[in-house]
């Protein structure tokens, strides 16, 4: 029992003190040292007074009542109390982690090496907060600090500035007596009315903290203080705090203003508070009250000015002031691309504890805007998603956007499986997404979205397994170059470009070469000359294997390879009209220009005027109601290529009716069947459009026989390239033959209804006169 009351108090102690943080010993009458809580490891700081060492009473009850005071104070600018413990031998306050002011001035060359702006917009958040805890303690609370200087400033990880050092605080009552500083490095600071009593008795309950305020203001540009007398001199004080400085410093203590008339002052226009950070800030404090459009307009800005911020400030301020501001705020998609280039500061592990969170709560978001704005960043964050939420948590709610009837939705969810196809599953990648990918290229009636599903699955060919590879490609890719959208069928043929490596060489002379020749007579020159550079290509390679039979072992090779993170790597060295395809970039479609335009248009606008109002993502409705389709129009221009397809030219010349009538129970392309040929997609399968675009182009797109100026038949149609042994062919060979007999037949009746009519007694000759 005796040795349980005999025990030490501070082996209790739930924090470990670790190195001391020297050069405060001017100042303070405690040793500040690092520390941390056990279990948790969270950085605190540790002020310990050896009761032994210091062997003065006075300074004991000071250190008290300063730790009483510091623990029934709470306010942001003020140090934070965390907890405390009281033995014989020492006084232990345990605070936020902090260091002091004197550390961060001395090394702000290395920690602001951008811009000199950093710096001055961290000391103008800092002596704002200063001021803000002065005007709480001399006004609100009737309280006196009575030592402000640089020495009792001190800074958290977040860059705030914190008023420490409360042994000489006293009540505003006592304003006829300042008290007596132990520490003599305390005298310097001291207002002149200390020492003449006529000026003491003007003195308000402010006057005394004011003088320090210009003191530490002249400290914070100059360096240390030597002497009362050097206030007289500005030195490097900024133009816009000099005559407040003026009046801080002077020598009748009425005169002095008042912390909240300070902060007045140096807050209006022009006014040394006045800046971006500072505005900032208090807006994210005050973001609760904000109206919406206030906040749209301050998230859309804020990416612009965080480049400027001082890194501490925009990590550990004005980040979680963001999360909060999203999770009970009502913040909106705006707040999504400040918080995820905020988010690129982080460590991986911080990433993983804060940013992905409220990505997968995103998510699940029923607001479309939110949808389009995380589809749009989705590259800034996947790297950091791991597979298992990827699966789990978010793809799921991609799945919803493939079908969604808001092209801007469909298209951006078609490119998200770039960065995506990495961490999904077999199922999600090779059963889900190609389902819709099949869906999209097949019958969408957008074809800047049927373009890009087709640029997609190039990009990610790599991803796939090798046997649904070998399934996919070339049928997917045949009927993009089927499409009546030219840009379609032009990323259909650098899609094969792009993925050569994974072609059998008998695919290629079977299958894809009879496809891409097709072409070389489209009407479009851009279509006609993409396929003549790729048609040479592939012939190229099939040369080099003819000539050498054993490179064929060395072709094939990747046909069978797994999933590898770069397609470009797979590309052989032979192949480099190729390897341009790879990196290509999508077809900016008009619907996804509509995300990036405004003025809104109302999700209800239909019809063609759509066109000349463009959808802004932020008017998409909030809920995910059906969306009533928009038309666009696609323009056919000759320029048009994969590799800068962003840059094509929207004009109302040369339009293509690429609208599809969205009919048909399949979905274009089956997996588990073995990718049925591209002949047995049904004629009708773009809509109308193609209908129209088959009647205009007949040689190369129809399916009727018609003479040319020779008088011979053209038989030849795209459909007889796809399986050239399919029973379809042999029903169609049939059917030519049943019109030609038919059609024989038909001339045959002609000719003789005139031989007939020639001899039935008429005496007119060729060339005569009727009588």
């Amino acid at each position: 029992m005796w040795s349980f009351f005999s025990r030490d108090p501070s082996k209790e102690f739930g924090y470990e003190i670790l190195e001391q943080l020297t050069g405060t010993e001017e100042y303070m009458l405690w040793k500040l040292h690092k520390g941390k809580k056990k279990g948790s490891s969270e950085p605190v700081s540790v002020f310990i007074l050896d009761a032994k060492t210091s062997g003065n009473d006075t300074q004991i009850e000071l250190a008290k009542a300063a730790l009483k005071r510091l623990k029934t104070l709470r306010h942001p600018n003020i140090l934070t109390y965390i907890d405390s413990l009281e033995t014989e031998k020492c006084l232990y306050l345990v605070t936020e982690y902090v260091e002091p002011l004197q550390f961060y001035l001395n090394s702000c060359a290395t920690d602001y090496p951008k811009s000199k702006q950093q710096k001055e917009l961290f000391i103008a958040w800092g002596l704002f907060q200063v001021v803000r805890a002065l005007t709480f303690l001399n006004n609100d609370v009737n309280l006196q600090h009575n030592s402000i200087c640089l020495g009792n400033i001190l800074v958290n990880t977040a860059g705030e500035w914190k008023l420490g050092g409360f042994e000489n605080a006293t009540p505003s009552s006592q304003i006829n007596s300042l008290p007596i500083k132990i520490l003599p490095s305390f005298e310097k600071y001291d207002p002149p009315e200390k020492v003449d009593s006529l000026k003491l008795k003007f003195a308000t309950k402010w006057s005394a903290d004011m003088w320090g305020l210009g003191c530490l203001i002249w400290e914070v540009f100059n360096g240390s203080l030597k002497s009362s007398s050097s206030l007289k001199i500005l030195g490097n004080i900024p133009k816009l705090l000099t005559s407040v400085y003026c009046e801080l410093v002077g020598a009748n203590p009425s005169s002095r203003p008042n912390p909240s008339e300070v902060l007045v002052i140096c807050r209006k226009p022009g006014g040394y508070f006045n800046n971006d950070l500072v505005e900032c800030l208090l807006f994210l404090e005050e973001i609760q009250i904000k109206e919406s459009n206030e906040k749209t307009q301050f998230f859309n800005k804020l990416p612009l000015l965080l480049e400027s911020f001082p890194e501490n400030l925009a990590r550990h301020k004005v980040l979680p002031q963001l999360i909060n501001a999203f999770e009970f705020g009502n913040a909106g998609a705006t707040i999504l691309t400040p918080l995820f280039k905020l988010g690129s500061l982080l460590t991986e592990e911080e990433y993983q504890k804060r940013i992905v969170p409220c990505v997968v709560k995103l998510f699940s978001s029923p607001d479309r805007a939110t949808r389009v704005r995380l589809l749009q960043q989705l590259e800034h964050f996947s790297a950091h998603l791991l597979p298992v939420t990827v699966n789990d948590n978010i793809f799921p709610h991609i799945l919803s956007g493939f079908t969604d009837s808001n092209p801007v939705i469909r298209e951006h969810t078609v490119k998200s499986i770039i960065s995506l196809a990495p961490k999904l599953n077999y199922n999600n990648l090779n059963v889900e997404v190609l389902k819709h990918f099949a869906r999209l290229q097949s019958k969408d009636e957008q074809g800047g979205i049927r373009t890009n599903t087709t640029v997609c699955l190039g990009k990610v060919a790599s991803y796939f397994h090798p046997q649904i590879r070998q399934k996919v490609l070339v049928s997917a890719f045949t009927r993009a170059l089927r499409d009546p959208f030219p840009p379609a069928r032009v990323g259909g043929i650098l899609a094969f470009a792009a993925t050569q490596q994974y072609y059998l060489l008998n695919q290629i002379s079977n299958q894809i070469l009879p496809a891409l020749c097709v072409l070389t007579g489209d009407p479009e020159r851009e279509v006609r000359d993409q396929a003549f550079k790729v048609v040479k290509g592939f012939l190229s390679k099939l040369e080099k294997v003819s000539e050498d039979p054993s490179l064929r072992e060395c072709m094939e090779a990747d046909v069978n390879a797994n999933a590898s993170p770069n397609v470009t790597d797979m590309a052989s060295t032979w192949a480099g009209w190729a390897v341009s395809a790879v990196t290509s970039k999508f077809y900016k479609s008009q619907s996804s220009q509509i995300s990036d335009q405004s003025p809104a248009l109302p999700a209800s606008t239909q019809g063609p005027a759509a066109t000349s109002n463009p959808i802004s993502c932020d008017t998409i409705p909030e809920t995910s109601h059906e969306l009533r389709r928009t038309s666009y129009t696609e323009s056919t221009d000759e320029s048009v290529q994969w590799g800068d397809m962003n840059e094509l030219s929207l004009s109302s010349k040369n339009l293509v009716d690429d609208k599809g009538d969205g009919d048909g129970d399949g979905d274009g392309w089956d997996v588990q069947d073995d990718w049925a040929p591209i002949e047995t997609v049904e004629q009708d399968s773009f809509g109308p459009s193609m209908t129209t675009a088959r009647s205009k182009d007949s040689v190369l797109m129809g399916t009727k026989s018609e003479k040319n100026e020779s008088g011979w038949e053209s038989t030849w149609n795209t459909n007889q390239w796809s399986t050239p042994d399919s029973n379809d062919k042999d029903e169609s060979r049939k059917k030519r033959e049943e019109k030609r007999i038919q059609r024989q037949k038909e001339i045959e009746a002609k000719r003789n209804a005139r031989q007939g009519a020639s001899s039935g007694g008429s005496s007119l000759k060729l060339g005569g006169k009727k009588i």
